[in-house]
């Protein structure tokens, strides 16, 4: 494999995640540090489709390592799900003479790249980059750290005012399948309640719990609320525990925020490593395939793997949540 590929190309690929400015960085790097030749693929897979290259080298990727978002840019591309989509895709590597892709994203974009590798011979490798933490085969995917930080910050600001004026805040943070962010940022942020996709929770519980915690006497709550919750929309929730509970309450979304900034230290470093990773990987054979880091040791995992088996929350966080909102 090491003869044979002599070109490579990268792309981001979804949502933006902060740390894939380090991963490119260090994919480009990594790859003239081995004698190959390095093309960034601008606007995703719709920028791979219209032939958006560019050649790179290792001074192309200077001083980005702090910058979030992407310097390649990304998008989210229809064609893709067809096989007409993929069949322009796999011809526009093969006229740059790309032997092996370098693809920057979650679930989404690795399905795509499944099934490129299974339909041509290109060689395709993953880099899970989405603050979601929802990919199987890493304990974290780049960004994640970054937009945990960035929430929590926001609700201890927020839990501030929600002190001042004894009210309930409602904190929407992103994660439309996966509640890794929102269990996360509510154990550090001391939430008083945790609304996640993955744990059905009735209304008339939170209510309760929360006439609990009056009893015990808290004053204000912070309850944060993965968008893909099991409940209603989280404004429906807010309206519904005013009624019930007769207290005033505010709803704080988060939104785009979490996506954006300067990446975190273990962000930067997570993604170098796999950057490197899946450079090494690609020269080692490892098509099909996604880099990770699980317990310090970076592995690859079978593509199918990473959206098909189910990453699990932390038992600890459900155990110790009702214990630390006392």
């Amino acid at each position: 494999m090491k003869k044979q590929l002599k070109k490579l190309g990268v792309l981001t690929s979804g949502g933006d995640a902060p740390g894939m400015n380090a991963a490119i960085r260090a994919i480009v790097r990594s790859a003239v540090y081995n004698g190959l030749e390095v093309t960034g693929i601008h606007r995703g897979y719709t920028g791979l489709i219209n032939g958006e290259f560019q050649k790179f080298n290792g001074r192309s990727v200077a001083n980005i390592i702090q910058k979030g978002g992407t310097i390649l840019e990304t998008s989210r591309c229809n064609d893709m799900f067809t096989v007409e989509g993929r069949k322009k895709a796999i011809d526009a590597l093969k006229a740059e003479g790309i032997g092996g892709c370098i693809v920057i994203g979650g679930n989404g974009s690795f399905r795509a790249a499944t099934a490129m590798s299974e339909e041509s011979d290109v060689a395709f490798i993953g880099v899970p980059g989405t603050i979601d933490n929802d990919i199987w085969g890493t304990d974290y995917t780049i960004g994640f750290n970054t937009a945990v930080n960035t929430a929590l910050d926001a609700i201890d600001r927020i839990r501030d005012t929600a002190s001042a004026f004894e009210r309930i805040f409602f904190v929407e943070v992103m994660g439309r399948k996966s509640g890794f962010l929102a269990i996360t940022v509510g154990l550090a942020g001391g939430a008083e309640q945790i609304i996640i996709p993955e744990i059905k929770m009735d209304i008339e519980d939170l209510c309760q719990n929360l006439r609990e915690s009056f009893k015990r006497g808290k004053t204000s709550s912070i309850i944060v609320v993965a968008e893909g919750n099991t409940m209603e929309g989280t404004i429906n929730i807010a309206k519904y525990v005013e009624m019930r509970l007769k207290v005033e309450s505010r709803l704080c979304t988060l939104g785009h925020i979490q996506r954006g900034g300067s990446p975190t230290a273990r962000d930067r470093i997570l993604a170098s490593f796999l950057g490197i990773a899946a450079v090494e990987g690609l020269l080692n054979g490892k098509n099909g395939t996604s880099v990770g880091e699980i317990n310090g040791a970076l592995v690859y995992t079978p593509f199918k793997d990473t959206w098909e088996k189910k990453k699990e929350i932390d038992e600890r966080y459900l155990k110790y949540m009702p214990i630390l909102s006392l």
